[in-house]
Formats: C-alpha cells, structure tokens, sequence
C-alpha cells in the first residue's frame, strides 16, 4: 500500500480489496476518531453516527494507545489553518 501514490490509485486499490460495507465502514471509524479528536462526547457521536457505544469505546481507547498520529496531526495542521 505504501507504493501507491495517488488518491485514485488508493480508492482503486481499497474497492478491490474491499466490499462496499467494509469501505463505509473505514468511513464511519474515521469519522468517530476524527470527532473524538475534537472533543465531541462519545454518547453524541454514537447518537450522530448511529454506531454502537463499544464502537465509539474502541476507538477511544486505540486512540488513547497512541493510534491514528497522522491523523492527529493532521487534524492539528486543519484546525492551525483555521481563523
């Protein structure tokens, strides 16, 4: 995965590999690690995603483990460019 090198080339590759409910799926966990990092309550991200508490739990606690650095960062740089 780390020699692909374009967007389309990556979208390519993961509709491959994957079926459509697992893509939505990578979608919403993204969404749920992306509002924890914004300080949304968990109960209200379950509520907005419409996923279970455990879900939002999991990916809380991946987080918390260190996980998802670039995407931290990332949204660090978003929110640094925002005023």
């Amino acid at each position: 995965m780390l020699t692909i090198k374009t967007p389309s080339g990556m979208k390519d590759f993961l509709m491959g590999i994957l079926t459509s409910s697992e893509l939505e799926d990578i979608t919403t966990r993204l969404q749920i690690v992306k509002m924890l990092i914004a300080k949304v309550p968990q109960r209200k991200i379950a509520q907005q995603l419409k996923v279970g508490m455990a879900t939002v739990s999991r990916g809380s606690r991946e987080l918390k483990q260190g996980r998802f650095k670039h995407l931290r960062q990332m949204e660090k740089t978003r929110a640094d460019l925002r005023w």
